[in-house]
């Protein structure tokens, strides 16, 4: 592991630099730091859900009140990239919102998307790195 992905998140999950990254469930109670990350090593802002072309990767802060987690997924393969990657982000055993692995393995495995890793992304925060199969 290098030193930049000890020291930035961002790099540990993957990001590289000039991508686009679409960023999906933005709340007060997402990881300031985190986000913040992406943009240093993508060397771009995140873009929101009004993007209108697809992205390279989607992260998606999902917490248990959300909603349709499989619809969620679903709708954010629709603005990957092919070869793109979703970061699914829910908070951790304990926390306000918390989900089940076995719902998002279940919602991602229904959204058609396979699960590559599972990490802790931030303070508060689990990361599911998704992958579409290739169209």
């Amino acid at each position: 592991m290098s030193t930049e992905e000890r020291t930035n998140p961002a790099a540990r999950l993957g990001f590289q630099p000039g991508q686009v990254v679409q960023e999906i469930g933005y709340d007060d109670d997402t990881d300031l730091e985190l986000r913040e990350a992406i943009e240093e090593i993508t060397g771009q802002d995140l873009v929101n859900e009004d993007y209108d072309d697809v992205a390279d990767a989607v992260l998606l802060w999902f917490r248990e009140d959300d909603g349709d987690l499989t619809d969620a997924l679903v709708d954010a393969v629709g603005m990957l990239e092919d070869g793109g990657v979703i970061w699914l982000l829910v908070p951790k055993t304990g926390r306000d919102g918390y989900i089940e692995p076995g719902e998002v393995a279940e919602a991602a495995q229904t959204a058609g998307l396979s699960q590559a890793k599972s990490i802790s992304a931030a303070k508060d925060w689990s990361g599911a790195r998704l992958v579409a199969p290739a169209r």
